[in-house]
């Protein structure tokens, strides 16, 4: 499992029941969108390359990435080897995610966020659910053969179910 806020641990069990706390995994890097703080997102996924983790990073209003924002909540990504889950194989330098439309820079952080913490695979497409500046619920919604990633196709629908 990987979990925390300021930077992601990892933990193990036999019998999901009694845990064994591991090591920090991932840190928050200076000058990076993830600068302040590093928080666990939707559950990881299991794919040929890897165990992909989606994570929540804080950009530092001093130290972090001049691109984005100061204070701006972004989504990241990192990908963790299958035999030893607890080896970094790869991160991103730029969020996957992040806040662009007027919904998700408004409420408790005008600076801006994107916070993902869900992740459902319906329908043959990705749904993304992400809190939106602490004051809204969003879902992006994505094509698994689109180059584009979650960026593409995102939709706000606070009145409609998904069908």
């Amino acid at each position: 499992m990987y979990w925390g806020e300021r930077a992601l641990h990892a933990a193990s069990s036999k019998d999901l029941i009694h845990w064994k706390r591991g090591p920090i995994v991932l840190r928050p890097r200076p000058r990076f969108f993830d600068s302040q703080l590093i928080e666990a997102g939707p559950p990881p996924l299991l794919t040929t390359d890897g165990i992909l983790v989606m994570y929540n990073g804080k950009n530092h209003a001093q130290i972090g990435d001049r691109a984005v924002p100061a204070n701006t909540y972004a989504g990241g990504q990192a990908l963790f080897d299958h035999a030893k889950p607890t080896r970094l194989l790869a991160r991103l330098d730029q969020p996957f995610f992040k806040p662009e439309l007027p919904f998700e820079k408004t409420g408790q952080y005008a600076a801006g966020t994107t916070f993902t913490e869900g992740l459902v695979f319906f329908k043959n497409k990705w749904f993304l659910y992400y809190g939106c500046a602490y004051s809204f619920v969003g879902v992006a919604t994505c094509n698994p053969s689109s180059p584009e990633g979650f960026s593409e196709i995102r939709s706000i629908n606070y009145e409609k179910e998904i069908e």
